[in-house]
Parts: structure tokens; sequence; C-alpha cells
């Protein structure tokens, strides 16, 4: 079952930012933009590059009134200890949360079954808290931010804009379309 257009779930977890443990649950992304950005584990390899990657872009996407939650089934004490230790992690200034009860993940339907791990799954919702788009990829393949802040923008203009649809590789300025029977068959 996909989980588009469906509303988050409640959640209560811990997080890592800045120095400070910080308790958050579904009233903190009330009324604004959110990503979900789940990933296997610390101490680990691909995760690094792209938790970096999102906080190279982590201050558009503040710009942009979008919260970034970091989230893997390790412990907050864990991602302390991480931020400690790597350079690349420890210029994140967005939440890590630590999800070692998987309450988080399952609400996202995004652990692995039998393993414990969460998969590398990226959700972006709402200020309804509604689901609005999901990417996930395998263990294997990281993701890219830029690419995460283009279709956050294309998310936010269809939103504004009733009736206005973004074709494929939109840019934020770019052409829309007004799906209509007059355009059918003629793209």
């Amino acid at each position: 079952m996909s989980l588009i257009s469906t509303p988050i779930k409640p959640f209560a977890n811990t997080a890592y930012k800045e120095g400070k443990f910080i308790d958050i649950t579904e009233a903190d992304i009330a009324g604004k933009w959110a990503v979900f950005f789940f990933y296997p584990a610390d101490f680990t390899f691909v995760c690094p590059t792209e938790l970096e990657d999102l906080q190279d872009n982590y201050a558009e996407l503040q710009g942009m009134g979008v919260e970034v939650f970091g989230v893997s089934t390790d412990t907050h004490f864990s991602h302390k200890a991480w931020a400690d230790s790597s350079p690349a992690i420890g210029k994140i200034t967005y939440y890590l949360v630590g999800d070692q009860n998987h309450t988080l993940t399952n609400a996202f339907d995004n652990l692995r079954p039998g393993v414990g791990l969460a998969d590398r799954g990226t959700f972006v919702v709402d200020p309804d808290g509604i689901i609005q788009l999901i990417e996930i990829t395998p263990e294997g393949v990281g993701r890219n931010a830029a690419e995460l802040v283009r279709k956050i923008k294309a998310a936010k203009y269809w939103r504004e804009h009733p009736g206005q649809v973004c074709p494929a590789k939109w840019e934020e300025g770019g052409e829309t379309l007004a799906p209509s029977i007059d355009l059918v068959g003629k793209i």
C-alpha cells in the first residue's frame, strides 16, 4: 500500500541536534513542510555522504520553510557519538532522530523485515501532515539532496497553484501545465 496522500501517524522520539537531546512529536511539524530522511545506520559508508549532502542543502530547505529529520534505528546517544567522531556528521545542524524502538520507522512502513534497520527512504510531509513525496533506494545507492530540493519546490508549487502541474524536470520558474481535455494526446 502506498503512503502517498496519507497522514503521518503519531510519534514521540528523541533527537540529537547541535549538542542537545530534544524530544519531538508530530505536533512539532504541524503547519510546516518536513522531510523524514531515513538511513540504515550510524557509522556506515553511504549514509554519511547522504547526510552531509543534505546538510549542504539544509539552509536552502530552511529558507523554503522545510524542517529536516534524519532518522535511523540507532539511539540518539549513538547519533551524538557519531557526530563527535565524524567531521561529516559533526557539521549537521538538522535533527538526527533515534528510533531504536522502530516506532517512527514502522509508522512510515520503512523497516527492513527481519533486519531491524530502516530502508534508505525519504518522505516529504506537507503542512497538513500529509505525505506528498516518497523515494526509496536500495542500500548501496545514495540519494541526491539537490534533486530532493527540486521535488519539494515542485510539490510546494503544485499545492499553492491548484489546477497546475509540474512536468518532468520542472525547475522553479519553469513552464507548468494546466491539465485539460485540450492537452490529451498533444504532449
